[in-house]
């Protein structure tokens, strides 16, 4: 019984610890619920876009985006894939060379034009001008290379051709 006689005796005190204790918990309630009401509108803000679409919408819109332009990739990278296979068979590469082809005539008349494509291939035009007559001649190429005798000239061109490569 001697704790029932000292709980009597120091009843006024415990009664102001339990109340005090009761306002220290009343002021972290208060402290927490304000915590809490800010976090809550730090969230609805995150979670609202600038157009007032939640965020979750605006993610599944940018990931829409996303497939969409991972898909105009591959597209443009195929049609790239196929303007450089188109490309290489194209005529890309020029030269051209003139000449004087007889001591008669003057002014560089004649000429050598080679026009090869991406793989080499193509043709060597030749015109060789004398005062009564000209004359045009016209060599394949196959991988730089002629089947027929090419002229000083025409491997002049052939080579200027050449080197304008990539």
């Amino acid at each position: 019984m001697p704790i029932l006689v000292w709980i009597e005796a120091h009843l006024s005190l415990l009664w102001l610890i339990t109340a005090g204790l009761l306002l220290i918990l009343l002021a972290w309630l208060v402290f927490m619920q304000v915590r809490l009401s800010r976090l809550l509108a730090r969230y609805l803000t995150l979670m609202q876009g600038a157009d007032g679409r939640n965020l979750e919408q605006v993610l599944d819109s940018y990931l829409a985006q996303a497939r969409a332009t991972a898909a105009q990739v591959d597209q443009l990278s195929k049609a790239s894939r196929q303007l450089e296979k188109a490309a290489k068979l194209s005529l890309q590469h020029l030269g051209v060379v003139r000449f004087d082809a007889f001591e008669d005539v003057a002014g560089k008349q004649s000429f050598a034009v080679a026009l090869v494509d991406g793989h080499g291939n193509g043709v060597v035009i030749s015109s060789v001008a004398s005062r009564q007559s000209t004359r045009t001649y016209a060599k394949p190429l196959r991988a730089w290379d002629a089947e027929y005798t090419l002229s000083e000239e025409e491997k002049q061109a052939i080579a200027l051709a050449y080197q304008q490569r990539i």
